[in-house]
């Protein structure tokens, strides 16, 4: 797989990636400097059919810099025609989330974090602008 990620620069200034699949249409965010994958709460809530809870959870530092407990689930979306099952921490974000589709027109959905980077196999060419698998 070679996706560019010109076009989410362009548009917001961020690397993102649309899902397809069930969870059509989620907007993640690439993030080589989250230890932990983020599906934000109000995502959950919404298609909670589609995750598998598990029995655990773990704190990690939101957004706003504070340490909070998180439940976390498995889901599986697809992503130019393969299907990715991770881990992700489910955490209440709102405020951040806001500010940052008003300053840029596009609700994110979730962090891939370096954990589903590492895992998946993604390599980003920053020099090309593209994830290689």
């Amino acid at each position: 797989m070679e996706f560019p990620l010109i076009l989410g620069l362009q548009k917001a200034g961020l690397p993102l990636v649309l899902t397809s699949g069930k969870l059509k249409n989620l907007c993640f965010l690439i993030d080589t400097g989250s230890t932990h994958n983020i599906l934000f709460d109000f995502v959950h809530k919404h298609f909670r059919d589609e995750f598998k809870i598990l029995d655990n959870t773990q704190a990690i530092m939101g957004i706003e810099g504070h340490y909070k407990e998180t439940p976390i689930i498995e889901a599986t979306f697809n992503f130019e025609g393969r299907d990715y099952t991770s881990t992700f921490s489910v955490l209440e974000a709102n405020k951040a989330i806001r500010e940052v589709q008003n300053e840029t027109g596009i609700q994110i959905h979730g962090v891939l974090g370096i954990q589903f980077l590492i895992n998946n196999k993604w390599i980003i060419d920053f020099n090309k602008l593209e994830i290689y698998n």
